[in-house]
């Protein structure tokens, strides 16, 4: 018997240890198991999506070609005062870590915890600004002794639920702390000491895998130094011994309130990507593959959007953007059928031409992989690689997985592009309803008062974005001012992010600051009565900044001066004056946007506060949740500036400033930076509001708005976001160039091949169908989605073969070949396919002409 169990346990044993992966590098890649392998990732933050979401985002990514996901741990959320944990609900770090597992993903965790992110306070509880003596991110032990007990208790808590690859887990690599590089320079001694600390502590937790530091040339070992930005194929590890990582490949970038949103192209995307992967580059992680949302006030910036979308391949609300995924997907399929020849050989270079280089992997065993890359911005070209020609498109490269055949051409876009709209939804509001926020109401509870101005987050603690400074001026009723004399001047400075002045109750202005400026001046003539006068300064944070040197330090709210110009008297200072100072909102201690708070104050018809355009004004209304699956948004485009939630949840912060900029096109060509490509001049910088489902009741569900400077809530909606139109064109195969063969190949037991012949696909969203063909055209079309025009060049049949073929279903191919067409509409030139179709929800109309057209 005693036998008998001893097997059983070895067999235990063996299992067990099978369970178990090593990770380790070397110079060329990660090694898992002893394998190398090239990794491709993407960024999904777990607090900007719900966990009801993460599944879906998740296997999106896996079908996009990701081998692993990144996120960062966000102290703030984690805990929230010291000692006081939280893991629950869009917090719950270990859930989303075992979905990624469960997807048969890994995971890259960037630990931080200064985070950066656009994240309010880069990540840190504010609390920690307040620990005697603490100095952040530098040798300081207040700090360091902070940021070991926050680091021990998440890997202590991660090896509690064997989440590290030792463990059979999905963690293979993490990061500790972030973009410290320029910090450290500046920090001199003391920031190489802190960077040395941290890498230490960070080793001593004994995770199993190895640790990365991103952006800082100095990294110590055996910490792999990595990469972020838009391009980083010049990058070198600081050691020989060190793979070539690239942790954030911006995919687009954040928006700020007041600005217009830039757009990465993605064949300049997928252009950077490859051209990392020929230097010798291993691992890529797209920043943001899904950026989401900054529900609540956990935008930092200041001035950050609560969308952050990112231009990312998975959008805020959980749809795929075409193109941009399904080209990167093809960029993935190329990069895998080249990994065993990228992981084994280091890439000869020879010069194809002034601008050109072929980069060429020859391993010891297989075939060879080669990479053609144009760098002329402005034309394309034709190249002799193997005693074959190549067509390279300029700033483009061409994978050749057998350095034959072309796989993939990063300029070559044969995916659709889809156009989201915000289309009306059945939710109906029911009967709006308001309150004011009376300005002249103090609550002796929550007030204090002191000689002279105080910093805004030493009095609020950042528990609301809201404080109000309040003092009183007197003028001698004989001044000339109030017998029509000249007005005098208020002149407020502040380095707060916005206030808003009242004056003897009466709102007579607004001044906002910029996210790169630390202070503002508010200036206007006032009108003045005689004696006493009161003034209301409601100072309003739009997020604490996330990146710069002792970040702590800086100050915000309105610090001063605060002068009245032009009294016959002179100049007044009320900056020394006696100041009340309340923190928040009434509506905010009376918790107006919860469904508890609502009864606790008489509400009227809003169309009287919409007459009189009041400002600080609270909104209430019901609506039932929308019928679909679609996700959902709320319209405030006929609002100003303020916070909105969803049956006492936080949306976030929302503001319709118009955006600034130059939106004047966009090539692709060239490097990118985010003036380049920018959308939305003129109109709201963010329009839509992202209302997750799962925060909706069938009926009933409460939405408050308050409202800062003035609007109509009459006019909110709820909207749904979907797939309205799609587009694709595709080329045919040039005639004098061998199209790519049928061939399959396998790839760490992985099975992928490529079609002989182009075929253009088009896909709507799940439970919707194609209902009409918007334009067709195979020869020479001309322009983009949504403004296609007829080239010369035009089959007649166009439109009825793709109607033929697609009209009433979910998704379509069309080979792309002149018999398809009847006949070659223009012999012996390169002809395209170009096709804008309008994706609706099933309808028994479209089900109908489906079968007339098939009969």
């Amino acid at each position: 018997m005693k036998t008998f169990m001893l097997f059983w346990v070895l067999i235990l044993l063996i299992n067990l240890d099978l369970m178990h992966c090593s990770v380790s590098y070397d110079r060329k890649s990660l090694l898992i198991d002893g394998q190398r392998r090239i990794i491709i990732s993407g960024s999904i933050h777990y607090p900007r999506s719900t966990p009801e979401m993460w599944e879906d985002l998740i296997m999106k990514a896996k079908e996009g070609g990701l081998d692993a996901i990144d996120t960062y741990v966000f102290w703030n959320v984690h805990e929230p005062s010291p000692g006081n944990y939280n893991f629950e609900g869009r917090n719950d770090l270990v859930r989303f870590l075992k979905i990624v597992q469960k997807a048969g993903l890994y995971a890259h965790l960037r630990l931080g915890p200064y985070v950066c992110a656009e994240w309010n306070f880069g990540g840190f509880p504010v609390w920690l600004k307040y620990v005697p003596g603490i100095s952040f991110r530098t040798d300081n032990e207040p700090f360091k002794n902070a940021m070991q007990g926050f680091t021990e208790k998440i890997v202590n808590l991660l090896k509690s639920h064997n989440l590290y690859q030792s463990q059979g887990g999905p963690i293979i690599l993490s990061q500790i702390e972030n973009e410290y590089g320029n910090l450290r320079t500046q920090l001199g001694q003391e920031g190489y000491n802190y960077m040395s600390w941290a890498a230490k502590m960070a080793v001593s937790l004994q995770t199993g895998v190895p640790w990365t530091m991103c952006k800082d040339v100095s990294t110590p070992d055996p910490l792999i130094n990595t990469c972020n930005g838009f391009y980083c194929h010049q990058f070198t590890p600081n050691r020989p011994y060190k793979p070539k990582f690239w942790t954030e490949a911006w995919s687009g970038w954040f928006t700020e309130f007041g600005k217009s949103s830039s757009q990465r192209p993605v064949q300049d995307l997928a252009f950077a990507v490859a051209r990392f992967i020929q230097t010798g580059g291993s691992l890529v992680n797209y920043y943001m593959y899904h950026g989401g949302t900054n529900f609540g006030r956990t935008a930092g910036g200041p001035f950050i959007t609560t969308s952050y979308d990112y231009d990312a391949p998975i959008d805020e609300y959980g749809l795929i953007r075409q193109a941009k995924y399904g080209h990167l997907k093809e960029l993935h399929k190329a990069i895998k059928l080249c990994e065993p020849a990228l992981v084994s050989a280091d890439p000869i270079v020879t010069e194809l031409g002034p601008k050109q280089q072929a980069h060429v992997f020859y391993p010891e065993k297989g075939s060879c992989a080669a990479f053609l890359a144009n760098y002329e911005t402005d034309s394309g070209v034709k190249v002799l690689f193997n005693n074959k020609h190549y067509n390279l498109p300029p700033w483009s490269i061409s994978i050749l997985p057998d350095c034959k055949n072309v796989a993939f051409n990063t300029a070559k876009v044969g995916e659709q592009t889809s156009h989201m709209e915000m289309l009306p939804s059945n939710a109906k509001i029911y009967s709006w309803e308001s309150y004011n926020e009376d300005v002249s109401a103090v609550d002796d509870s929550s007030t204090m008062s002191a000689f002279g101005l105080l910093e805004q987050i030493n009095v609020t603690r950042d528990s609301t974005d809201y404080l109000w400074y309040k003092t009183s001026v007197d003028v001698n009723p004989s001044d000339s001012s109030l017998h029509g004399g000249e007005q005098p001047t208020l002149v407020v400075q502040s380095t707060g992010h916005a206030v808003h002045v009242f004056i003897n109750g009466q709102l007579i202005g607004s001044a906002f600051g910029a996210r790169k400026e630390r202070r503002f001046t508010f200036r206007k003539q006032v009108n003045l009565q005689p004696g006493s006068n009161k003034i209301a300064l409601l100072s309003i944070a739009v997020g604490l900044p996330n990146v710069g040197g002792h970040f702590e330090t800086w100050n915000t709210g309105i610090l001063g001066p605060v002068v009245l110009e032009g009294l016959d008297q002179g100049k007044a200072d009320l900056s020394w004056e006696r100041w009340t100072y309340q923190v928040g909102l009434k509506g905010e201690s009376m918790n107006l946007a919860s469904p508890n708070g609502v009864s606790m104050v008489d509400w009227m018809d809003s169309k009287i506060a919409v007459q009189k355009n009041q400002p600080l004004m609270w909104h209430k209304a019901y609506f039932d949740a929308p019928e679909g699956n679609e996700p959902l948004a709320v319209d405030m485009h006929s609002m100003g500036k303020g916070q909105v939630w969803i049956n006492g949840v936080s949306i976030g912060r929302y503001w319709t400033a118009v955006a600034q900029g130059e939106c004047n096109g966009c090539s692709y060509a060239g490097r990118f930076q985010p003036p380049k490509c920018q959308v939305g001049c003129g109109k709201p910088s963010q329009r839509w509001y992202h209302v997750p489902r799962s925060w909706l009741k069938p009926t009933k569900n409460l939405l408050v708005v308050f409202e800062e400077i003035g609007g109509d809530p009459t006019k909110i909606s709820v909207v749904k976001r979907s797939v309205r139109t799609v587009c694709a064109q595709i080329s045919e195969y040039h005639p004098n160039i061998k199209s790519w063969q049928l061939e399959t190949v396998e790839s760490y037991g992985r099975t992928q091949e490529f079609r002989t012949t182009p075929k253009l696909h088009l896909h709507c969203a799940p439970n919707q169908f194609i209902s009409s063909i918007k334009f067709a055209s195979f020869g020479t079309p001309l322009g983009t989605c949504g403004s296609f025009e007829r080239g010369t060049c035009h089959a007649p049949t166009s439109y009825s073969v793709l109607q033929k073929v697609c009209i009433g279903k979910q998704r379509c191919a069309v080979m792309i070949t002149n018999g398809n067409f009847g006949r070659d509409p223009c012999p012996n030139v390169l002809k395209r396919l170009s096709v804008e179709a309008v994706c609706s929800p099933a309808t028994t109309s479209i089900m109908a002409n489906q079968t007339s057209l098939h009969n």
